[in-house]
């Protein structure tokens, strides 16, 4: 992709988010608004943040490859997003709001006692910069290979804006900018959907690829044992696939997504949003790439990827969309990516300013800080991580040995599930002691462990089904020894963990976020920037060349505007609202 016209519409979206975490760093005043907005976010906006959260380019490029090969049994990942909105409607999301927490780490310590928090702390803080380096390499050398765009420049301009955004608006600069890149996701993606669903014939068409001796056989929704590589897209793969990927929703660590909510009650329609917004969302992204198998698959095979199929949702848009609206797709795609690395970034800030820097300042009997210093805090972690972030993905770009990759894996193997089987636990099972969380842990990491062991000594390649499933099991089996060790627990730990129940179920008064003070500015601003965005996409309608071309750039500036008016007609009734209480006191 060369023409001139995508590059201005990807720097003039990239200089849009810089101003809008420039407009909300007013409203960060101290360390709560800075990690968590003030535990004053609006539904609709924490609501769209969750689903950005929750996918990357990953989502157009690994994916979309398993769609490419497989078909639809990819469903089953978004089904366990799904699912794990769908319990945070009915009663995840009041829970995780109404524990009052800053960060993940309070919930842990409260739960689990110092020394887990310690360990999350420590561990978040390297684990989340890596996967965050790693991410924004992987988008790079993506949209170098199938864009054209150079590589190294990406790398800078991309972590650059997200530093920036991040640093300036804090939690609440990255709420707004998901908002805004989920309004430009959503009609793009469903009009590439659209138009793949034309190309292919329609509903026959998509009848035929079931039918098509080849493609069909490879798009049944459970394959067989050796079929492909690592025995995936069989039962036994779903199954564990399913399981890995909910266990982040139904435990603690699945807190972070609501903690910015005003109240129980605006995190449960949060996460209603963000279910309708995934369940529409596994259905529009999985099309085109499937379609693509069909059509375009010599295309796709002259990709110069190592997994040319990770390019076919790309391939898919390049082929299908009218002129001028390419570079809305790229805008949707390197989105995806930046709203998983903001999200990140804010919360490995929020963890070392409010659960390590704290601690390390009560070490040397510093005081209580002021709340301008720990916001000024907040600001240089964020600037010093963004930094390191970068570093490392130009570290990624410029050698050819991908060790750091490889290690990141292997570490996230070793932690990221073994220690989310103990968060799962604890959250549901009242009775488990504080030392449970290093019990269930520690015996989850055993077979995880041992499958690098007999890889590397026995030359035995577990699949990711083996391994999860293993460690589901043991840490169940953790799960009884810790129940067994309750008569040992001391009592101000357990009091402590039934302080943590009773607010859990305790609504949130109004109070205690500060009622509806940053209602009319979300709406206001928001609401101004959304139209903004509508009108310069309206000029994407002069591009096209046929009819069809014009309707569909026509829906997307239509939709981002209409959403627009929608926040701003929201806005008046909050004034009209805030005159009318005034006006009776």
């Amino acid at each position: 992709m060369q023409n001139a016209d995508e590059y201005i519409t990807l720097g003039l979206y990239l200089g849009f988010l810089i101003v809008i975490g420039y407009v909300f760093s007013r409203l960060n005043r101290n360390l709560s608004d800075f990690v968590r907005g003030g535990g004053q976010g609006l539904w609709w906006m924490v609501g769209t943040s969750s689903v950005m959260a929750a996918i990357s380019a990953f989502t157009f490029t690994g994916n979309a490859s398993a769609a490419y090969d497989a078909g639809p049994t990819l469903l089953v990942v978004y089904a366990a997003n799904c699912v794990g909105f769908l319990v945070g409607y009915f009663f995840l999301a009041a829970w995780f709001r109404q524990t009052r927490a800053y960060t993940l780490a309070d919930i842990i310590r409260d739960r689990f006692g110092v020394g887990a928090e310690q360990f999350n702390v420590w561990s978040f803080a390297f684990l989340a910069p890596v996967g965050a380096a790693i991410q924004l390499w992987a988008l790079s050398v993506f949209a170098s290979a199938v864009f054209g765009f150079p590589l190294l420049p990406t790398i800078v301009v991309i972590g650059f804006v997200v530093t920036f955004y991040s640093t300036s608006g804090g939690r609440w600069g990255v709420m707004a900018t998901d908002f805004l890149q989920s309004l430009i996701l959503v009609p793009i993606t469903l009009v590439l959907a659209v138009y793949s669903f034309y190309h292919v014939g329609g509903f026959s068409g998509i009848a035929a690829m079931f039918s098509d001796p080849v493609v069909g056989h490879d798009f049944r929704f459970v394959k067989d044992p050796g079929e492909f590589t690592g025995d995936r897209f069989t039962w036994k793969w779903m199954i564990a696939i399913f399981l890995i990927q909910l266990s982040g929703f139904l435990s603690i660590s699945g807190a972070p997504r609501y903690l910015s909510v005003k109240d129980g009650k605006e995190g449960r329609k949060s996460a209603l949003l963000a279910f309708i917004l995934m369940t529409v969302g596994a259905l529009v992204w999985i099309l085109p790439p499937m379609v693509a198998r069909v059509t375009l698959s010599g295309e796709v095979a002259g990709v110069a990827l190592d997994n040319p199929s990770e390019a076919s949702y790309a391939i898919a848009a390049m082929h299908y969309l009218p002129a001028g609206l390419l570079g809305i797709m790229v805008v949707a795609m390197f989105a995806a990516t930046m709203s998983s690395m903001d999200t990140g970034l804010n919360m490995v800030t929020g963890t070392l300013a409010r659960n390590f820097w704290p601690w390390l300042r009560g070490l040397f009997n510093l005081g209580e800080p002021s709340a301008d210093l720990e916001l000024r805090v907040c600001r240089w972690i964020t600037l010093f991580l963004g930094m390191a972030i970068i570093a490392m993905a130009l570290m990624l770009a410029m050698q050819r040995q991908f060790q750091l990759f490889d290690a990141y894996f292997v570490i996230a193997t070793l932690i990221g599930l073994p220690v989310t089987i103990p968060l799962v636990a604890g959250l549901f099972i009242r009775r488990l002691p504080f030392v449970s969380y290093f019990v269930i842990a520690g015996l989850s990491v055993l077979p995880a462990a041992y499958s690098l062991w007999d890889g590397a000594v026995n030359g035995n390649q577990w699949t990711v089904q083996d391994r999860g499933l293993w460690v589901i099991a043991f840490g169940l089996a953790g799960v009884v020894i810790s129940l067994g060790l309750k008569r040992w627990e001391h009592s101000r730990s357990r009091e402590r963990i039934e302080d943590l129940f009773q607010r859990m179920r305790t609504p949130v008064e109004a109070e205690e976020h500060g009622g509806d003070g940053n209602d009319l500015p979300q709406l206001r601003i928001m609401g101004k920037m959304s139209v903004a965005a509508g009108l310069f996409l309206l000029t994407l309608v002069l591009f096209p060349e046929d009819f069809t071309g014009r309707v569909a750039a026509l829906f997307v500036a239509a939709f981002v505007i209409g959403i627009g008016v929608l926040l701003l007609r929201g806005a008046r009734r909050a004034q009209a609202r805030a005159g009318s209480g005034s006006g009776e006191e």
